[in-house]
């Protein structure tokens, strides 16, 4: 918890008292795993009383003393089905050991349970679809979603008190579907790092760190690829990152390679996912970061390369407009042919020129989109769910 607790273990004078839920917090410290996790910091330093509650999807070597984490019960491991964590939530809201239930996701079980505890009670859902609402994420994947959608998700969410969005983009998916709830528009944040100068070298790198996903567009990166390859033969690609992981269908990693080797590409390299340190050195390392993504409500991997200081390329899928406002990089239309002319122009850009961009964009980083001001904002959003008064200004009632 993450502040002192009273006699029935739940706060007392603590604050309002909320329980994030989650599928799961993984190894890989990106996504909802991070800044899911970092939310919940920065609410506990603002003296708020946290759970996080998460599926046991997966080892967790270093798990936060504020998580807690429920068995996936019987039927198969992508539905999300967790028997226990339905009944502690059950049990939390109807006995007001709660003033706020975030739910972050959708698609599975565990994004049902918290809309079905608060109903009925005095409890608050906030909840945070994380790019599930786009046109993209509703039209792709799984048949199941056109089931599933009108009997269970639509009407677990339909109880919120109120949405929230990472970007713009999220909050139009939000009416679109025609949510009238109010809408917290508020950013993930980021930690940035310490300021380590790219040292020089005759190489240069242009890197793909994400999910291994068809959203990610690394199709429509490795044919981008194929264009500019020979121009450039001091640059190279690297693709970080695996298609494994919880409600993800193995080999489309294998499908990329394929790609690859029938497109004939050279000076290019799939790499392991890379945590902690050696995640931020190839940041560091890295010329420009690149991210082709057909949707995205956020996209954690272009704030974490500009917090690194490296500029980004960053499809319109993805909701970075700022990047050519603050010149560190470029923010362009999707398709091959669009690819093929961003990266022809960014890639003949100098050195000292990308350095410059990616120092813009670590400098607008720390200005906007610090962890304690996005959770002062979260924060004083759950107040005004809870207590009425003065709409705040990051809130959208339209």
């Amino acid at each position: 918890m993450g502040a002192a607790l009273g006699a029935d273990g739940h706060g007392g004078d603590a604050g309002v008292r909320v329980i994030h839920v989650v599928p799961a917090i993984t190894e890989e410290a990106s996504g909802p795993s991070y800044s899911v996790v970092r939310l919940c910091q920065s609410l506990m330093e603002a003296g708020e009383d946290v759970t996080l509650a998460a599926l046991d999807w997966s080892p967790f070597p270093s798990m936060p003393g504020f998580m807690k984490v429920f068995p996936l019960g019987i039927g198969p491991r992508r539905l999300g089905r967790s028997p226990d964590m339905s009944r502690w939530l059950m049990g939390e809201t109807s006995e007001g050991k709660a003033d706020v239930v975030h739910s972050h996701g959708m698609w599975q079980m565990n994004a049902l349970y918290p809309g079905w505890a608060a109903k009925g009670s005095k409890v608050k859902l906030v909840v945070s679809p994380r790019g599930a609402l786009s046109v993209w994420a509703m039209s792709h994947g799984s048949r199941f979603k056109k089931i599933f959608w009108p009997l269970l998700q639509r009407p677990a969410l339909a109880g919120a008190s109120c949405f929230h969005a990472t970007a713009e983009a999220e909050y139009q998916d939000i009416r679109r579907l025609g949510f009238l709830q109010p809408v917290a528009v508020i950013p993930n944040g980021i930690d940035v790092p310490e300021f380590v100068p790219r040292a020089v070298s005759c190489d240069r790198t242009l890197l793909f760190l994400g999910r291994i996903h068809p959203v990610k567009g690394i199709d429509v990166l490795l044919n981008a690829w194929a264009g500019v390859m020979p121009r450039f033969p001091d640059w190279r690609l690297l693709v970080v990152g695996t298609d494994r992981g919880y409600g993800v269908q193995g080999g489309y990693r294998e499908q990329m390679k394929a790609l690859a080797a029938k497109l004939q590409l050279a000076r290019i390299e799939f790499v392991e996912p890379l945590y902690g340190e050696a995640k931020w050195t190839a940041y560091r390392e890295a010329d420009l970061v690149i991210l082709p993504s057909h949707s995205e409500n956020f996209g954690m991997t272009v704030a974490e390369s500009l917090a690194a200081g490296t500029p980004a390329i960053v499809t319109k899928g993805a909701p970075w407009q700022g990047l050519e406002a603050h010149r560190s990089g470029w923010w362009i239309d999707q398709g091959i042919d669009a690819l093929v002319a961003c990266l022809t122009e960014a890639m003949a850009q100098s050195p000292d020129e990308l350095v410059r961009r990616g120092i813009n964009g670590r400098e607008w980083m720390m200005r906007e989109f610090s962890w304690h001001s996005v959770g002062t904002r979260m924060d004083q959003t759950y107040r005004w769910v809870m207590e009425g008064g003065e709409v705040p200004p990051w809130v959208r009632i339209d």
